[in-house]
């Protein structure tokens, strides 16, 4: 079977789709809109996961256990958001080599 997308590796998008499924972008515009959001999202997503990291660290010491629920589950998420974001990264940084 011979590669319908040839010379284009789908970009992992850093949103889920339905059920949590992955999303992924094949386009001829690296630079196209989609592109643009998908990078201004992983943008975000990194700095609220460094937000949520700094305030785990001020609450740590002195919080309640409900607290420290929430913040495990903000700390689940912003690990999550890091690790797509890697893993986009990281196939795209693949392709350079």
């Amino acid at each position: 079977m011979t590669d319908p997308l040839p010379g284009r590796e789908p970009r992992l998008l850093p949103w889920s789709g339905v059920d949590g499924k992955p999303c992924y972008l094949v386009t001829d515009d690296p630079d196209g809109p989609v592109s643009r959001l998908a990078d201004t999202t992983e943008s975000v997503q990194l700095g609220m996961g460094a937000d949520v990291l700094a305030h785990a660290r001020a609450l740590i010491p002195d919080a309640l256990p409900g607290e420290l629920r929430h913040l495990a589950e903000c700390l689940t998420v912003a690990l999550a958001d890091a690790l797509r974001v890697a893993e986009s990264r990281g196939r795209r940084l693949r392709r350079l080599t």
